[in-house]
């Protein structure tokens, strides 16, 4: 069991930190051109975590594991020039992640400084707005969702397609109609990254989702994981994704190329109640397919199986905000089924958790705990000698926007 003592000891630092500190702004913000036509604005984007984890460390891996690291921390511009043109810019530092999704890393990660996104926007008008650079791609509705506005701690843990990360490159198309009802894109993307030696081949990865909003409208190309009562939200979406020849089913002979696809629904709910509060409720089905190519020979490619290969799943997400307090409870429960994962065939996972979101300024600075079980169908050695253990997670996370 995890040091309950520890875990109470320094929430109670990072709450009293949290009310200690300033009213949170909007960052600087730049005018230029006749009329003040054109814009830039910086921002600031933290989210600094205190981990606990009860395994991963001491010589058998068994023990205690404590960690304080920033899970997101980023400079954002954003720059517009009249009603048709913007952009937005973010670049990301992260140091020593140590505490990952399935396991604890046994000596300090790389620190890195990336461009996360760099994107062109064109807006012809509602029906019609054009991205160009690098940005989160249309599929999953987890995926859209704002980091900094999410209902859980975070996004899905296992929602990621393979051979990218959240982002990739390329060009969207996508817009809203009938009254902001319906909402449509499709973007073609760089998926796997071409130059690669096991990549059968270098095609462009294509993606299309639309939804319909019952509701309020969710207008904007990102989704939010909670309005927190300002609005009466339901929403049904749905995506596809394909790129060709993707992977060998066999590196060394270079054979068994496989295609990917992928495809997901997913709906969205919050409601609130005057004097009762805020219910919200999410859930998706993701699936995410590399035609078996696991199942061609023991030297398939790396990609094609893991966290990020072929796998299936869905989540189920809800919450529940106080009507005359800024605090907001949540929990959520997914269940995966991956093709290969730390050595093992067909490993399921079921991932839950809960805790609670207290708004001191709205989203702007937010202080958030959770406690979440970890549990794998198959525990032990697998064939590539990695450890599959059941695990607890505290976290408590500081999150200010600026």
């Amino acid at each position: 069991m995890m040091n309950m003592r520890k875990i109470s000891t320094i929430s109670g630092v990072a709450l009293g930190t949290a009310l200690l500190a300033g009213t949170a702004f909007a960052g600087p913000r730049i005018t230029f051109g006749p009329e003040d036509q054109g814009a830039l604005q910086i921002d600031y984007k933290g989210q600094f975590q205190m981990s606990v984890r009860n395994n991963g460390s001491g010589s058998d891996g068994d023990s205690t594991t404590t960690n304080f690291n920033f899970r997101r921390n980023r400079l954002a511009f954003m720059g517009k020039y009249g009603d048709m043109v913007s952009l937005y810019v973010q670049t990301e530092f992260t140091e020593d992640p140590n505490v990952d999704t399935l396991g604890v890393h046994d000596n300090s990660s790389k620190t890195e400084f990336q461009m996360l996104d760099a994107v062109m926007r064109f807006k012809f008008n509602d029906a019609l707005r054009v991205n160009v650079g690098k940005f989160k791609y249309g599929f999953s509705r987890e995926n859209l969702e704002a980091c900094e506005m999410p209902l859980t701690l975070d996004r899905s843990l296992f929602i990621r397609a393979p051979f990218v990360s959240t982002r990739d490159m390329g060009v969207g198309v996508w817009g809203n109609f009938l009254d902001d009802k319906i909402q449509y894109r499709a973007d073609v993307m760089e998926g796997r990254k071409a130059g690669d030696t096991n990549n059968p081949d270098s095609s462009f990865r294509y993606t299309v989702r639309a939804h319909v909003s019952l509701l309020d409208p969710e207008s904007d190309y990102g989704y939010k994981g909670t309005y927190m009562g300002k609005k009466q939200v339901l929403t049904f979406g749905a995506a596809y994704q394909y790129e060709p020849d993707v992977v060998y089913g066999d590196t060394v002979t270079k054979t068994g190329k496989k295609d990917y696809n992928a495809w997901t629904v997913d709906g969205f709910f919050e409601y609130p109640v005057e004097g009762v509060g805020t219910m919200t409720l999410s859930a998706a089905y993701a699936d995410y397919s590399l035609d078996d190519a696991y199942k061609v020979s023991r030297n398939v490619d790396s990609n094609a199986i893991g966290l990020n290969g072929e796998k299936n799943g869905w989540y189920v997400k809800a919450g529940y905000m106080l009507p005359n307090l800024p605090l907001q409870f949540f929990g959520r429960y997914e269940k995966w089924t991956f093709a290969k994962l730390n050595g093992m065939f067909d490993q399921d996972v079921d991932w839950y958790g809960g805790g609670v979101n207290y708004y001191i300024w709205g989203q702007n600075l937010k202080l958030t705990a959770e406690l979440s079980r970890t549990a794998f169908d198959k525990e032990g050695l697998g064939d590539d000698g990695t450890k599959s253990e059941n695990f607890t997670t505290f976290v408590t996370q500081l999150q200010l926007l600026f």
